[in-house]
């Protein structure tokens, strides 16, 4: 336990220049605006705290078979992860036992309701290696060079600021690091999702080549999503602007 303290206070004081040291009005004054569309995709509205039930809704292991995901992502005792647009916590509860009391995941949303569900059912359940963070739409507040594994699920199209937040996602991963990416699949009309709420391969490639990653692997057996694997490409150099 003492074990266990001492690394959530690391991971805070680590954490604090991004959550507390920040001028609100300066990072307002600051924030780029946002865009409607990227490399020609529509970009879909983020999803309401008030649809927070349907994440935990009774039949999304046999529609989506999460297990099956879960069992995917290979994560290992102590790991740093990242559930980015984690709202009420279906996919950070789960994997926060995963990776075990030395393990940390780190919650990320923009909306503190959201956040405030994950906290009630980690206190629920008895989880106490969970961070929720409040991001912000163009910051994660992410730690720099720390986190092993970025999962997004259903968030990446959400995104207002996708250059922003993939850059700041990509300096907080660890050198090997991956953000392993979940979207429903625009490619088949039998997947019951709005279709600004779907993505295809060809234009999930195009975005993260360019903005530094490569597929490391793909995982096609799941009934509705995109399982994509990304590393950083050792070999990108960021464009000037």
């Amino acid at each position: 336990m003492l074990y266990r303290a001492l690394s959530i206070a690391l991971l805070l004081l680590i954490l604090a220049p991004s959550l507390t040291a920040q001028n609100p009005r300066a990072e307002k004054s600051n924030i780029p605006p946002s865009r409607a569309t990227y490399f020609g995709r529509r970009i879909a509205q983020t999803m309401h705290f008030t649809g927070a039930p349907w994440l935990i809704r009774d039949n999304r292991e046999n529609e989506e078979r999460c297990s099956v995901m879960l069992g995917q992502l290979k994560l290992k005792t102590g790991m740093t992860v990242c559930d980015m647009g984690c709202g009420n916590g279906f996919y950070a509860l789960k994997m926060a036992k995963m990776v075990g009391p030395q393990g940390t995941i780190l919650g990320v949303d923009v909306q503190p309701e959201m956040l405030q569900f994950l906290r009630t059912r980690m206190e629920k359940e008895g989880v106490d290696n969970i961070t929720p963070i409040l991001g912000s739409f163009h910051n994660p507040h992410l730690p720099r060079n720390t986190v092993d594994i970025i999962l997004m699920v259903d968030v990446y199209h959400e995104l207002s600021h996708p250059e922003i937040m993939l850059r700041a996602m990509r300096d907080s991963l660890k050198p090997d690091g991956q953000i392993i990416l979940l979207e429903y699949r625009e490619e088949d009309p039998k997947v019951p999702i709005k279709p600004l709420h779907k993505m295809n391969k060809v234009q999930i490639l195009k975005e993260y080549a360019a903005n530094g990653f490569r597929i490391a692997s793909q995982f096609d057996k799941l009934p509705w999503q995109h399982m994509m694997f990304f590393e950083k490409d050792p070999d990108w150099k960021p464009t000037s602007k």
